[in-house]
């Protein structure tokens, strides 16, 4: 439940993130006729989210026995792969609201309205087919009350947005998205390792050594770590916690967060970096009486 909260908390907001940003800068420049078309995209971009839902509940239901066992091993490292990506992305952000005003402004100038819609039918529905895997990925590693995690993270993603929108509260979004990051890297890492054993038991790829060790036996006593007590339920739901994974499931782990985490360093040290250096260059060119 936990990672679903977090996993539908983070996609939801970034989506109204943007549309908030959008409708705030419409306002701004008194462009109100605009304002209808953002909601069209909203809205289009939702029902096509849904859409997609349905579409991929569907393809899941008509596989059976071996194949189901495979989609299952490749649609958990797919959702690894894309909350990677999406992770590696946002580190390399600087000003995505000043990006979207540059867009906005070319936009209003040309009276390209159906602009404006794409841009946001294109933002709602990437976060929506992404937040579709991301779940789904979550369910075939068989967390418990899903379901209840995404129902949450939606209302309160929505709450949140409005209340930012509405200037009601002061929110640090740089903070929220690299807490939000690290906890889904780690939970990408718990997805690799689930795939390579899903896809061990389609009999794709060899167990090797399997277990590598088991804390999940009951004899003499049962281990603390063992996956089904408090403990280990929880470390399985937000991490992909094994207590009986094989060698390749552990290395495939080990690989993936060690890689992860050195390329989302290196991007946020270079986003820093390209910052400050505007800064800079900003403030030098205020103090010659040069403004950008």
């Amino acid at each position: 439940m936990i990672a679903s909260f977090i996993i539908t908390f983070r996609e939801v907001l970034e989506a109204i993130l943007v549309i908030s940003i959008i409708l705030g800068y419409i306002s701004k420049i008194n462009q109100p006729s605009f304002r209808k078309w953002v909601w069209y995209g909203t809205l289009a971009g939702v029902a096509a989210s849904v859409m997609g839902k349905f579409l991929f509940d569907y393809l899941i239901g008509g596989f059976e026995g071996q194949a189901e066992v495979l989609f299952e091993g490749f649609a958990m490292i797919i959702g690894a792969i894309l909350i990677s990506t999406m992770i590696i992305w946002m580190a390399g952000q600087k000003k995505i609201g000043l990006e979207l005003q540059k867009r906005v402004d070319i936009y209003v100038s040309t009276s390209k309205k159906w602009s404006i819609f794409f841009l946001i039918f294109i933002s709602i529905i990437r976060e929506g087919i992404e937040l579709v895997i991301f779940l789904t990925a979550a369910e075939f590693a068989s967390e418990s009350l899903g379901w209840l995690g995404t129902i949450l993270g939606f209302i309160t993603a929505v709450v949140l947005g409005v209340l930012l929108y509405f200037g009601s509260i002061r929110f640090n979004i740089k903070t929220f998205f690299n807490v939000t990051s690290v906890v889904l890297i780690l939970f990408a890492a718990g997805l690799v390792a689930h795939g390579i054993h899903e896809l061990q038991d389609g009999g794709l790829i060899p167990y090797v050594i399997y277990p590598l060790f088991d804390l999940n036996s009951r004899f003499p006593i049962p281990h603390p770590l063992n996956e089904n007590s408090a403990i280990g339920s929880i470390l399985k739901a937000l991490f992909g916690y094994n207590g009986n994974p094989s060698l390749l499931e552990l290395i495939g782990y080990g690989i993936y967060l060690v890689l992860i985490i050195i390329i989302w360093g290196i991007k946020s040290k270079n986003k820093s970096a390209s910052t400050k250096k505007e800064e800079i260059t900003e403030n030098r060119g205020k103090e010659i009486g040069v403004t950008q």
